[in-house]
């Protein structure tokens, strides 16, 4: 790499949490971070996902722990935060990516259901935003909080209602905290994919679906997880991402330009 891009997009010197990082999708953002030169703090409730994920990161030379944590309660952000300071003494990114969906027709959500999706989906970012953003605050260097929201937060798609809900809701919060926090030097951003398979959408992707979302995606397939990992690191990088705030990028292979009937 030569050093006008390294200097644009290293985050050496930077330190990641990032909850939901068990799955596919953040661990994959998450090993960005890392080969971007960032110490890592996963957060999750799988401790045997955990650790192959660690060790992928850890292959590429990074520092990184696991923190066992239930993000869709607040005393379990602030032990994350407790933790990933004692282990890093700061942090300077934060990548809130807890999620969870459902396939349930409409007429059949069960309050059961919708709160489950809500305290995930929706909570664990704002508990996430709270902790971490007073955080930032309070350590005066700056930061970045990374959002995942997804193409449903700007498109009516079937069958993820409830998902649908929480995701636009993360995205107006995004856009609320980045110009809440901009005097301190935090950027607030948010991240769109696409569809990406991964272990929480595979069980809507049936064959019909599938050819319903080819058809609107002008790249004509899914993404890889790989693929989240440049706009990620672009939106947390200090110099490449300075003037980003507020942002609702989208990593979705053309599906958000295409007209829908």
């Amino acid at each position: 790499m030569n050093a006008f891009l390294a200097e644009q997009f290293s985050l050496e010197g930077e330190v990641a949490v990032v909850t939901g990082g068990t799955g596919e999708l953040c661990s994959a953002m998450a090993q960005g971070f890392a080969q971007a030169g960032a110490r890592v703090a996963l957060v999750g409730r799988d401790a045997a996902k955990a650790e192959k994920r660690l060790a992928a990161i850890r292959a590429a030379g990074a520092e990184a722990v696991f923190i066992g944590a239930d993000v869709t309660r607040k005393a379990e952000v602030e032990r994350v935060a407790a933790e990933a300071v004692k282990a890093f003494g700061k942090v300077t990114i934060v990548l809130n990516g807890a999620g969870t969906n459902s396939p349930t027709p409409f007429l059949e959500i069960s309050d059961e259901e919708m709160q489950r999706i809500l305290e995930t989906n929706y909570k664990s970012v704002v508990f996430g935003c709270q902790v971490f953003g007073k955080l930032l605050i309070d350590q005066k260097q700056g930061g970045t909080i990374l959002n995942i929201t997804s193409m449903s937060a700007i498109r009516p798609l079937s069958r993820v209602f409830t998902y649908s809900a929480t995701k636009a809701a993360v995205l107006n919060l995004t856009m609320n905290l980045a110009r809440e926090w901009a005097p301190q030097g935090i950027r607030v951003n948010a991240l769109s994919p696409g569809f990406f398979p991964a272990e929480q959408n595979r069980k809507i992707l049936q064959p019909e679906r599938v050819a319903k979302i080819m058809a609107h995606t002008p790249m004509n397939r899914f993404g890889e997880p790989r693929e989240l990992m440049g706009p990620a690191v672009f939106l947390c990088a200090r110099k490449a991402g300075s003037f980003v705030t507020g942002c609702h990028l989208t990593v979705d292979g053309g599906f958000s330009s295409m007209e829908f009937s």
